[in-house]
């Protein structure tokens, strides 16, 4: 238990910038798979790539790592609802859409960057380029069919949720 309560915080500690950012928050307000918000569906990828990497004892850049899983569906629009703007096919376009925001509010670096652009892959022609890339990709599919198939007890499925997020203050508060 240790362990986990260990990798707990310093997911917290390289997430916690960008987990409470104005702009991220808005993944909030749109459904990514089944009833989950796409915050909730970044978060556990994010959360799925740490994990994974940590348990199989990849060498990765974590804070990319984490960074890039968040971000890989930063798009901001709801795609089950078709926009005359917005081109139709959701899953072959919206990495570049979340690249362009990504950029818009934050410094992101080439392993981010390969990261949000090439998770849709094989949807997307070009093959992932880190070894980062590759893990979000794997954790992406993973999270988006345990999504789909709605699990009633995902907490039972994930061992972090966005939901444990919570900001010091009310942290200190419960203590």
């Amino acid at each position: 238990m240790k362990r986990l309560e260990k990798e707990r915080e310093i997911f917290e500690y390289l997430m916690k910038d960008l987990l409470r950012h104005e702009e991220v928050l808005k993944m909030k307000e749109y459904i990514q798979h089944g009833d989950l918000s796409t915050y909730d569906h970044a978060v556990n990828v994010a959360w799925t790539s740490f994990r994974f990497s940590r348990r199989v004892g990849l060498k990765v850049d974590e804070r990319s790592l984490l960074r890039g899983a968040l971000l890989h569906d930063f798009y901001l629009y709801d795609w089950h609802v078709r926009d005359e703007n917005r081109k139709r096919f959701h899953g072959f376009y919206h990495p570049k859409t979340a690249l362009r925001n990504a950029r818009a509010h934050f410094s992101v670096n080439k392993i981010e960057e390969d990261i949000i652009l090439k998770h849709m892959w094989p949807l997307t022609p070009m093959l992932p380029r880190y070894r980062e890339s590759y893990v979000v990709l794997l954790a992406d599919k993973y999270c988006s069919v345990k999504d789909t198939l709605g699990f009633e007890n995902r907490e039972r499925h994930t061992e972090y949720s966005a939901s444990r997020m919570k900001p010091e203050e009310e942290r200190r508060q419960q203590e």
